[in-house]
């Protein structure tokens, strides 16, 4: 069948007119996208946030509700920006290549920041100092960092205390995650654990006498939150709702809610380093109130 011209013309209109409803569907130009998804987020004024159900008092799962210091603070900062906050639990040793392979828009887990893992990721300014606490049985003869040549060490695979326990050589065993360590020392198959001290200490408090926080000592790093590598304009509004929350005192009232009793370094500054907050008031140690 011979095809006229007139009929071709028809048919490109036609063609052309779908091509522009299919566009349409699909979400509009790219300067449209750019508009309704400044942050590059999985979903427009959404942060879906990788993070952790059982690390308190940082990270963890409360009457069916994420909460913690970490997720608290970073829920405030989604608010500065104009976002809802949907946090997903999973594990930490995943959590960074989730973020990176865009699963999660950021992570949330007292992340400390090292030079390896900027290869993964990359990080907002630092929001929290913290320490290692090296966690025992109760009635173990361990009293610090120095008595762990030949012991049984635990750590959660892919934290910074991980990584110290290699550079010791230590041959840590790993677990997938804190309950998985805490059970090891309750079950006396492990000497030791290293972990984060707030968490250990934590965890000691719950343990109904089993667990005993021997020693802590300074991280060598701030924590941080993680984004994508890259996804720059999510880490610049980060940073930005951080200073917010800092300068407005919130950084300051959760400090004093999940970590009473615990001063502020003389060196360390959150955020940008640029803002100040309200003095962090220093109440005897006792477990959080959240």
């Amino acid at each position: 069948m011979r095809i006229t011209s007139t009929a071709v013309r028809l048919l490109s209109g036609i063609a052309a007119v779908a091509v522009l409803g299919a566009a349409a569907a699909c979400g509009g130009s790219p300067a449209d996208d750019a508009a309704d998804n400044p942050y590059h987020l999985l979903q427009p004024g959404t942060l879906r946030v990788g993070t952790l159900t059982d690390a308190p008092p940082n990270v963890y799962l409360k009457d069916g509700r994420f909460t913690g210091f970490d997720n608290d603070l970073m829920a405030a900062m989604a608010e500065k920006l104009g976002l809802k906050v949907e946090f997903v639990g999973t594990e930490f040793s995943a959590l960074l290549a989730q973020v990176n392979n865009r699963k999660f828009d950021a992570g949330s887990s007292s992340i400390t920041i090292t030079e390896e893992r900027k290869k993964t990721v990359d990080f907002t300014n630092g929001y929290d100092f913290g320490y290692f606490g090296l966690d025992v049985p109760a009635g173990s003869p361990i009293r610090s960092f120095a008595d762990l040549k030949g012991k049984r060490v635990v750590v959660v695979q892919g934290t910074v205390q991980d990584d110290y326990a290699t550079k010791e050589g230590l041959d840590p065993v790993r677990v997938p995650d804190y309950n998985g360590a805490i059970n090891q020392l309750k079950a006396k198959t492990a000497d030791a654990w290293i972990a984060p001290a707030e968490i250990g200490e934590k965890s000691a408090q719950d343990s109904g006498g089993k667990i005993v926080l021997v020693e802590k000592q300074l991280s060598p790093a701030p924590t941080a939150f993680a984004v994508a590598k890259g996804n720059d304009a999510l880490r610049e509004a980060l940073n930005r709702a951080l200073d917010q929350v800092i300068q407005d005192g919130t950084w300051t009232r959760l400090q004093e809610q999940y970590y009473p009793g615990r001063p502020i370094p003389e060196t360390f500054r959150p955020g940008s380093g640029t803002v100040t907050f309200p003095p962090v008031r220093v109440q005897p140690s006792g477990t959080p109130t959240a």
